[in-house]
């Protein structure tokens, strides 16, 4: 039997709605531009709005290097009361009085900029004796988990009023943005939780740029409208220099061959392309200018 769906390539940036998983987010869209390869660059919470990177075809074999990139997020954070996820879908535990004012929220958001430790939360993916601990959470279990470094590169108050306090942050792969909440509200000596969170940035792509889930959904689009738009499979790949490949060392670089002397670049990751312009994948640069094979894509025999 065949594969379902085309054999389609390219990067769609996507502005996840509230409520939909990322997973869902990643499989309706792959059914709805008949792809038949699709992958994510990392998941976006439910509650969550915003960026996800979505790859297909060929892109996906660069998709994981997002992973690792720093993110940007707009969170509102809802002041006195904590609740058992640390976001607006828990139950509330606790509860405080106290009225926190811009000055004494903006006092503390330096303790939390540069390299801070950060516990996983109970309802997360982390992983615990091979179990999700979301799993053991929602058995009612808690166990210890040991704090994690992270970093916060910038961390501003955009908004303050009724007792919400709005911040712009960016940060490295692996922060909880609910556990900074949670942990701003403690340090103020009240309570706070994530009322609401929207990734604006995955690396260099922006927000700005995505279309929104909706309007790929729309019934009233064929099928080429909706792929109209996806970018290139190479749309991960923009921040690396390029390396052009005449017809033969094309060809000898699909086959794994280096490339003695192909290129004036030094010491560099590059993208390379043919002589056609159609991308051959990532290649490796030495100190001589010899081009050596990285993470080519897959050619059709």
């Amino acid at each position: 039997m065949g594969k379902k769906g085309d054999a389609v390539d390219g990067v769609m940036l996507l502005d996840k709605p509230e409520g939909m998983s990322s997973n869902w987010a990643l499989q309706l869209t792959r059914r709805l531009i008949n792809a038949q390869k699709a992958g994510h660059t990392g998941t976006l919470d439910p509650m969550a709005t915003g960026l996800l990177p979505l790859a297909f075809g060929n892109a996906t074999k660069y998709s994981a290097d997002l992973l690792h990139a720093d993110k940007r997020y707009l969170a509102v954070l809802s002041l006195g009361a904590a609740t058992d996820t640390m976001d607006k879908t828990g139950e509330v535990i606790e509860r405080s009085d106290k009225i926190v004012s811009r000055e004494e929220f903006e006092a503390v958001l330096p303790e939390f900029t540069g390299d801070i430790e950060q516990i996983p939360p109970m309802y997360s993916a982390v992983k615990f004796g091979g179990k999700n601990l979301y799993d053991l959470a929602r058995k009612g279990l808690e166990v210890e988990r040991r704090p994690r470094k992270v970093r916060v590169h910038e961390l501003k108050l955009v908004h303050f009023a009724d007792n919400e306090a709005h911040i712009d942050v960016r940060v490295s792969k692996g922060t909880y943005i609910r556990v900074l909440a949670n942990d701003i509200g403690r340090r103020l000596g009240s309570f706070a939780h994530l009322k609401a969170l929207r990734r604006t940035e995955v690396g260099d792509l922006k927000i700005e740029d995505a279309v929104p889930f909706a309007v790929i959904d729309d019934k009233e689009k064929t099928l080429e409208q909706r792929r109209a738009y996806l970018k290139g499979a190479d749309f991960l790949l923009q921040t690396l220099p390029e390396v052009r490949l005449d017809a033969a060392a094309s060809a000898r670089l699909r086959n794994g061959q280096r490339l003695a002397q192909a290129s004036k670049l030094r010491d560099v990751l590059a993208r390379a392309y043919d002589d056609a312009g159609a991308l051959l994948g990532v290649v490796r640069v030495d100190h001589r200018g010899t081009v050596h094979p990285h993470r080519l894509i897959r050619f059709e025999q």
